[in-house]
């Protein structure tokens, strides 16, 4: 679809004229601090009839805290709901659009609060001594269901510290808003992950009966709200998650798998055990779901580096919405009016509105902080590696020509591995541009194991990590040093989590990478599954490592860490649950004992993703740092 100023308005072809106009040799030195100026949105939710949506917003600029916002869909103002240095998420309007409730740390711990849509002071309703997880309103406005745990659970920072303590398990609660009287409703020995009220009488639960085990277990149970009887309703694929009942209460839809896959993909729909995919067409993996109408359901798709909007009638064939840009975030309003976030590797992330004729405008200007970023351009292409499979990436390359008539390449790789590459601009993009300000090329990659694709595609990588993904970072790598323009004695490398181990595992097999960067890395398979805090992916793709050690030793770099001779970079959280800090010491270790340049950096309170903004800073000032030590831009 081509851009129209007549649809989108001028505000944001001003943005595309800024944003893709080639930057001047004083323009290229983008710092850290300019690139981490960027602010994402998400968790759009359209007020009942339609003249209102909540939204949040982070930044690393708030430390990555979550701020919600209300912005009036006809005029644009926007009200800003956050106190300073605190963080709100989780909004919900209730049932007659009268209230906003969202979860706060306003007051301290987390809890549930509430305010009346046409303005006002917010109010806590819940005071719960460890804060709430999550709620959902009742159907008649009446209750919100919470699930927050004892006031007398456990500490979990102070004291004897009991592993699979029942009594440390959330509990999901009732609260009538009128009387301001709370009751438990479920039992003790169930281990409740997501709720949504079906009937006043019911609640839907996915939870475990089996807490202590660390597999996929998860089932969907009915809880009745008079007594907390619980019925099994339905035991879906696994893994699977987002439970979301349909608007007229008789069914419900999840995210499941239908070739019992890494992650949740496909579009299940039914009430029970009559559960059914409904996503076959248009096949592509399932990010997000809204349901409001009984005859319609809207999905967020992921089909390669984009997002795309589709419109799935109940019973009928889908079709996709033409849009711009891809989706980020949206929402639909009863009367087919969309709200999302649009973006690619041209546009930062803002605000639109697409009505019910086709029509799209700018809903307000969230990057306004963000107008020091100048972004490089980039390519999206396809190459056939070494087995015939279509691997897709995208290359962006600096705005001014090479120095020295080749530009050295940054090859860096996404986290996951099921997750993928979009365009647009997060994290990892940020740091790419900045890379490409600084005169490298920065070549992303989508290689098998990827989500975005189909379900073969993503399962391709099961108990090979370093095997064919790997091969597809070289072939395209290959690829595209071949077109002439790329140094292939400047070459690095880089990634977080699994981008991270792929890093590693490349520094073990070849010596073509000058440096590496390994942000949150598994070094060991086995050590990493048994400290992680939820093994259970890891057992789906490798099996456990006491009965197939050969499998997890293969997978591994700290098999083959001995042929490493790359200068690495090693970054991690001090708290990371994710992949435990002990797999970056591990690196570090036996780097420094084979005589490998290296360098830790380790943040105190931080967890698998480090969140505050000085951070983050301090993070890719090294990176950038690193990489031109020991790669050079060719300045």
């Amino acid at each position: 679809m081509t851009l129209r100023t007549s649809c989108l308005g001028p505000a944001l072809w001003a943005a595309c004229l800024m944003l893709t106009a080639p930057a001047s040799r004083a323009e290229q030195a983008m710092t850290p601090e300019q690139a981490l100026g960027f602010v994402r949105i998400g968790n759009l939710a359209f007020s009942p009839d339609g003249s209102r949506l909540a939204f949040l917003s982070v930044s690393y600029r708030w430390d990555y805290r979550p701020h919600l916002s209300v912005m009036d869909v006809a005029t644009g103002a926007l009200h800003a709901l956050t106190p300073d240095g605190k963080s709100e998420r989780a909004p919900l309007w209730s049932p007659d659009g009268k209230t906003l409730a969202f979860l706060s740390n306003r007051g301290g711990k987390t809890q549930v609060y509430t305010m009346p849509s046409s303005g006002g002071d917010a109010v806590a309703l819940t005071a719960c001594k460890w804060g709430v997880d999550s709620f959902d309103w009742s159907p008649d406005g009446r209750s919100i269901a919470y699930l927050a745990k004892d006031d007398d659970a456990p500490d979990e920072d102070t004291g004897p510290q009991l592993a699979d303590d029942d009594k440390s398990l959330s509990r999901l609660r009732i609260l009538d808003i009128a009387a301001k009287t709370t009751r438990p409703l479920s039992r003790a020995g169930l281990r409740i992950d997501e709720f949504q009220w079906q009937t006043p009488s019911r609640i839907l639960a996915v939870a475990t009966d089996t807490p202590r085990v660390e597999e996929f277990d998860d089932s969907v149970y009915a809880i009745a709200t008079a007594n907390g009887a619980t019925t099994l309703v339905a035991q879906p694929p696994q893994p699977f998650e987002r439970l979301l009942v349909s608007p007229d209460r008789t069914q419900f839809a999840l995210r499941s798998t239908v070739k019992h896959g890494p992650s949740p993909r496909d579009l299940f729909v039914g009430s029970g055990k009559d559960l059914h995919d409904v996503s076959q067409n248009p096949g592509l993996a399932v990010a997000d779901v809204k349901w409001h109408a009984q005859d319609t359901i809207w999905l967020r798709v992921l089909d390669g580096f984009y997002n795309r909007l589709w419109r799935l009638p109940v019973g009928g064939a889908a079709s996709k919405i033409d849009l711009p840009l891809s989706v980020d975030a949206f929402d639909v309003a009863h009367d087919g009016r969309i709200a999302f976030v649009g973006e690619d590797f041209a546009h930062l992330p803002e605000l639109y509105l697409r009505d019910a004729k086709g029509s799209i405008r700018q809903l307000g200007e969230m990057q306004a902080a963000a107008a020091d970023i100048h972004l490089s351009p980039a390519r999206i292409f396809h190459t056939r590696s070494f087995d015939g499979t279509d691997i897709e990436s995208a290359l962006i390359k600096p705005a001014l020509p090479a120095p020295h008539g080749k530009y050295p390449l940054l090859l860096w790789v996404h986290g996951g591995p099921g997750a993928n590459f979009t365009t647009g601009y997060g994290w990892e993009q940020a740091f790419g541009q900045l890379m490409a300000a600084h005169g490298y090329e920065v070549l992303l990659v989508n290689p098998r194991g990827s989500g975005g694709y189909s379900e073969d595609f993503e399962m391709a990588n099961k108990a090979d990590w370093g095997g064919g993904d790997y091969k597809d970072l070289l072939a395209v790598l290959d690829s595209v040093i071949a077109q002439g323009e790329t140094d292939p004695d400047r070459l690095a490398i880089g990634g977080w989590s699994y981008g991270a181990e792929m890093s590693e595992w490349a520094t073990t097999q070849t010596n073509r990478f000058k440096a590496a960067f390994v942000g949150a890395g598994v070094f060991d398979q086995e050590a990493e599954f048994e400290t992680e805090d939820e093994p259970a992916a890891d057992e789906w793709g490798f099996g456990t490592p006491w009965e197939h050690p050969d499998v997890y030793a293969r997978n591994s770099p700290s098999t083959y860490i001995r042929h490493a001779h790359t200068p690495t970079l090693i970054v991690d959280g001090v708290d990371d649950e994710a992949n435990p800090v002990g797999q970056s010491k591990g690196l570090y270790r036996a780097l420094k004992h084979f005589g490998v340049e290296t360098q830790m950096v380790l943040y105190p309170d931080e967890g698998h993703s480090p969140r505050k903004g000085s951070y983050n800073i301090d993070m890719f000032e090294r990176m950038l740092g690193w990489y031109d030590k020991y790669v050079g831009n060719g300045s």
